[in-house]
């Protein structure tokens, strides 16, 4: 049985990740971080399938200490301060987390595996979930493994930096370290800050009776959206190979927050979505990236990748859940 640690669990890409490696067999653990409330909403159907041990990615004694526990064949480091908008507010500890968290893990992978290699006699794997917000101010259209990064927020940029540090700690060491250039994805499980958690919710709200608009930020950006169970499998792919590389996972399609959300309020009805939607400039980025789309043909070609869900299914479901969920809600009050 393979024994993966997942850095990130409770979140979107960590729970859905968790889900396909259970039902591929894996021994699962998940990184959690000390604190006096457990934020498991997302896995608790899981819950007790999964293995949890303490560590923080600020700490890289404790990343250190838990390859030992673990001893494990595979390692997805999805942890992050995820929210774009937060970064700048929060700069310093988002490079701390998003960048040199990156490379206190390798750091920890690569003392572990020179330390243990004739105990174990195991090469631990290594999955960085990169991001299409490192290509930023677009160089190219589409974006492709070899497109030049111009990240446009303190998250890009530190996210670049766990990117190109990855990509030098397999070059230097020799170490199977594989990055995921994972453009927009998104599920019900979604932390509702995002966009576009914000709309299916007060979508979901709208149609219940429980609000009468959305207040929202720039509508013109466009994004290439998929569904994020089909990307926890590129990630686990990436690990299968012979050899390490890294990958754009993406559908090749782009949207805009106007296509979001004529999709999602047709969902429910509403053809002529303008009376419900309010902007607020307190939402908009400080340095808009205003379009992205991938071309992620060498994930097909090499991994037998490619994503099964279209945006309008992937709207409908993330609708219909919270719609589901109010209502269960009000049922408990």
């Amino acid at each position: 049985m393979k024994k993966a640690l997942i850095t990130g669990i409770t979140g979107m890409d960590g729970s859905h990740l968790a889900d396909f490696l259970l039902e591929k067999g894996y021994e699962v653990y998940g990184l959690e971080r000390r604190s006096s409330t457990k934020n498991r909403i997302n896995i608790k159907h899981i819950e007790n399938k999964i293995n949890f041990i303490e560590g923080d990615l600020t700490d890289q004694m404790s990343l250190a200490r838990c390859l030992k526990a673990v001893q494990p064949d595979e390692i997805y480091n999805l942890a992050a301060q995820s929210f774009v908008g937060e970064s700048w507010n929060t700069p310093e500890q988002t490079s701390n987390v998003n960048g040199l968290g990156t490379l206190r893990m390798l750091e920890a992978i690569r003392e572990f595996s020179a330390v243990n290699s004739l105990l174990y006699e195991k090469s631990v794997r290594f999955y960085q979930a990169s991001t299409s917000e490192m290509f930023g101010k677009v160089q190219e259209t589409p974006q492709t493994e070899s497109t030049p990064f111009y990240p446009r927020s303190p998250y890009g940029v530190a996210k670049l930096y766990g990117h190109w540090i990855t990509k030098n700690y397999r070059e230097s060491y020799g170490m199977f370290t594989c990055c995921g250039i994972l453009f927009n994805h998104e599920s019900e499980r979604r932390g509702i800050e995002f966009v576009t958690r914000k709309i299916s919710d007060g979508i979901a709200k709208i149609h219940l009776g429980l609000q009468d608009h959305i207040t929202l930020g720039n509508l013109d950006a466009k994004r290439d959206w998929g569904y994020a169970p089909d990307y926890v499998e590129a990630m686990w792919l990436m690990l299968q190979q012979d050899t390490s590389d890294d990958y754009v996972i993406s559908t090749g399609e782009t949207h805009s927050i106007r296509d979001f959300l004529t999709h999602a309020f047709e969902h429910i009805g509403i053809k002529d979505w303008k009376k419900y939607i309010k902007q607020d400039p307190r939402y908009m980025r400080l340095a808009e990236v205003d379009l992205l789309c991938g071309d992620s043909t060498k994930a097909y070609e090499k991994l037998g990748w490619k994503p099964k869900t279209d945006l309008v299914t992937m709207i409908g479901k993330m609708v219909d859940n919270d719609i589901k969920l109010l209502k269960r809600d009000n049922e408990n009050k």
